[in-house]
């Protein structure tokens, strides 16, 4: 039994570290370095101007085209020095036509369809400004998000710029949108005490840049593009910065079926990525970024989901042998366990209902995020993840 002890304890560590002890660990470092002015902010240049390309991949994407082309077209930054690239590869519903006419817009289109990150393979061949911005046709862009991604890169150090994910927050969210919200409040305040101290591990694909002279052919079969993309940056020697002023706000997903179907690839991605960047796991060659790396990334892909399956048997046979219902510490973390999983179970209940009780839905998210960490793994080693995905129906 003390060896069921120590793994029980053991599991529990690696869980709370992921999602919560990661987090505070970096908030105390920060503060420390802030305290004794050991500071790593990356400080902006807003005299750096140079011309840059908007790099849109889009496949059947006509119902968004107006609204992104009426937001790309107030964006501020100089009209001259932006370049709008659409590569439409294997649209076949008039996205190419209706790109027709705007204005500084160039459109590459083949009739073949190879995936997003085919389109930005070929579509890279003709970028030929310093600074490239990707961004989803879906989503819009903060008026201000170009400006200050670009001041960033006034640094010779930084080679990867994030922008911030912004989800629509609505009174009536089901409990995808409420979590994934949520969720991402909380990716944003760590991605801004990952890049102070040191570099953000990860860009999110509706909004980063890189030096286009970074960029490197990336495989074919490649699922989390922008992941791979960023982190191949940072191996070669730059910085991942993140400015959450640099914004692009999109719907959540329309329930929480699709966003399982969002979350599976991405973990499918996730287990994909580890095995090609696996050289970052070696902390002796990358130091900071691979504490970073593991910290925020791995764990969450690999390890502590597993851990969490593992944890509801050892639980319960520590509370059993410690008589289920006495007030010891084994039977009463069961009981907590327990009453998690029926949240859970409360929040899939809840799913589509009006409700504005939003913390009801964490649970829920939480549950389906790492139900999709094991799907994703499964389909990883199926191999029966397209890079022709479906995008996941998205909220009104």
């Amino acid at each position: 039994m003390i060896t069921l002890k120590i793994l029980f304890w053991v599991l529990l560590f690696i869980i709370v570290y992921t999602y919560v002890g990661y987090g505070i660990l970096l908030f105390l470092i920060i503060k420390i370095r802030r305290f004794f002015k050991i500071g790593n902010k990356v400080k902006t240049n807003a005299l750096y101007e140079p011309e840059v390309t908007l790099f849109i991949a889009a496949y059947n994407e006509k119902d968004y085209v107006e609204a992104k082309m009426k937001n790309t077209l107030e964006l501020e930054y100089p009209k001259e020095k932006l370049n709008i690239v659409w590569v439409t590869d294997g649209s076949d519903d008039g996205t190419p036509h209706l790109l027709k006419g705007y204005p500084n817009t160039t459109v590459y289109h083949l009739d073949e369809r190879n995936g997003k990150i085919g389109a930005m393979n070929r579509g890279m061949a003709f970028v030929k400004t310093p600074i490239v911005i990707f961004s989803d046709a879906n989503t819009n862009l903060g008026k201000e998000s170009i400006r200050r991604i670009v001041n960033l890169f006034g640094n010779p150090k930084v080679g990867c710029v994030s922008g911030e994910k912004r989800i629509v927050n609505k009174e009536s969210d089901v409990a995808s949108g409420a979590g994934e919200g949520l969720y991402w409040k909380y990716e944003s305040a760590l991605k801004k005490w990952d890049a102070e101290l040191y570099s953000v591990v990860g860009a999110a694909g509706e909004l980063f840049a890189i030096r286009t002279e970074l960029y490197r052919h990336v495989e074919k079969d490649t699922l989390l593009d922008d992941f791979i993309i960023s982190l191949r940056v940072a191996q070669d020697g730059y910085t991942i910065q993140y400015d959450p002023e640099a914004y692009a706000i999109e719907t959540a997903s329309a329930n929480v079926k699709e966003e399982l179907k969002r979350k599976i690839r991405i973990s499918a991605g996730g287990i994909q990525s580890i095995v090609r960047l696996r050289s970052l796991l070696n902390v002796f060659k990358y130091g900071t970024l691979s504490f970073q790396y593991i910290s925020h990334r791995v764990l969450r892909w690999s390890l502590t989901p597993l851990c969490l399956v593992l944890l509801i048997p050892i639980l319960f046979t520590l509370a059993i042998h410690d008589r289920l219902f006495t007030f010891t510490l084994y039977p009463i973390l069961f009981w907590l366990q327990l009453l998690f999983y029926a949240s859970a179970l409360l929040g899939w209940f809840l799913e589509n209902k009006e409700t504005r009780i939003k913390i009801l839905f964490i649970p829920y998210y939480f549950f389906i995020m790492n139900l999709s960490v094991v799907l994703g793994f499964f389909r990883y080693l199926k191999k029966s993840q397209s890079v022709n995905w479906e995008r996941a129906k998205r909220a009104q």
